[in-house]
């Protein structure tokens, strides 16, 4: 079978990245910064032959992938299968007020426990699990093509364990920039 070659891009910065508040499902727009990495990440890409952008419908996301497709000539399109993980009630706040408010919850966060979820979240497997789920529907349209994936840290971390067999609940060892460009195969 023919492999589907992913460029996958975590979105552009935001003010929230800059103060740590978690984002997760909420709409938070690019910041100035954000926008010019956008810019940047297009450029970049701007000589590679690519069949289809697929973006979260997220603001910070599709932004992002628009100005990728601005310069590649594409429209992206939207999918909720590549939407940041729910962070439910941490939703908002920064990692010092998760902390100080609840402590317990931060601890398995930290530890990543592959099955809890904060209250009304999704958890590690859920992410998994619909990313993988998204991403070989995605790459089963573009068999010998290549497409770029525009998303988010949670999604971007999903899809490098998926690739790479990493567990769930390892230590993350890699870094996931903003508008950073990770090629991948499927």
């Amino acid at each position: 079978m023919e492999t589907t070659r992913l460029i996958a891009i975590r979105h552009g910065e935001t003010a929230w990245n800059v103060d740590t508040r978690i984002q997760g499902q909420l709409d938070i727009g690019l910041n100035e910064r954000g926008q010019w990495q956008a810019r940047q990440a297009a450029r970049a890409l701007a000589e590679e032959p690519i069949a289809a952008i697929y973006s979260s419908d997220l603001s910070r996301a599709f932004d992002t992938a628009r100005a990728i497709g601005a310069v590649v000539g594409l429209e992206p399109e939207p999918h909720l299968g590549l939407r940041e993980r729910a962070f439910g009630m941490f939703e908002g706040r920064t990692w010092a007020e998760i902390e100080a408010q609840w402590p317990e919850d931060t601890r398995r966060w930290r530890d990543r426990e592959p099955g809890w979820a904060p209250t009304h979240g999704e958890t590690l497997e859920q992410v998994r699990d619909r990313v993988a789920l998204a991403t070989e529907a995605l790459a089963a349209r573009h068999r010998g093509e290549q497409i770029v994936l525009v998303a988010h840290g949670g999604v971007m971390d999903a899809l490098y364990r998926l690739a790479t067999q990493q567990p769930m609940q390892a230590p993350r060892s890699w870094s996931l920039g903003n508008a950073a460009i990770n090629r991948l195969l499927w």
